[in-house]
């Protein structure tokens, strides 16, 4: 990894701590909403974790971790949907759960099942 994507990856997590702590702060009353921002940052920062270590053990040893990515980005999509999809009318709020199933069912399909 040369030190210029090693500087991209630091101003990009500053940026995500930076963000999070401003959601945080302007919830704080709504617990909800905290641990909302709490548990996508966990499960960001473990998906970053996930695909250096693919990175890093390759293709070949690296079949665990794909399953982590996947089930870390189906947790992110039902997350954000969960969100999203009561914020719309009905038929837009069908179609976003609808995506939200479809997004991890083709995943699982490319990572585990496609040859």
């Amino acid at each position: 990894m040369d030190g210029r994507s090693s500087a991209l990856t630091k101003i990009g997590l500053g940026v995500l701590a930076f963000n999070s702590a401003w959601a945080v702060y302007n919830s704080w009353d709504d617990a909800s909403s905290v641990l909302f921002v709490l548990v996508g940052d966990a499960a960001l920062l473990l998906l970053f974790l996930c695909l250096r270590e693919f990175d890093r053990v390759g293709r070949a040893r690296g079949r665990n971790i794909k399953a982590a990515v996947w089930l870390l980005t189906t947790v992110l999509t039902v997350m954000f949907a969960s969100r999203v999809a009561p914020l719309m009318p009905p038929v837009v709020s069908t179609v976003v759960w609808a995506m939200a199933v479809a997004t991890p069912a083709g995943g699982f399909w490319a990572f585990f099942l496609s040859p």
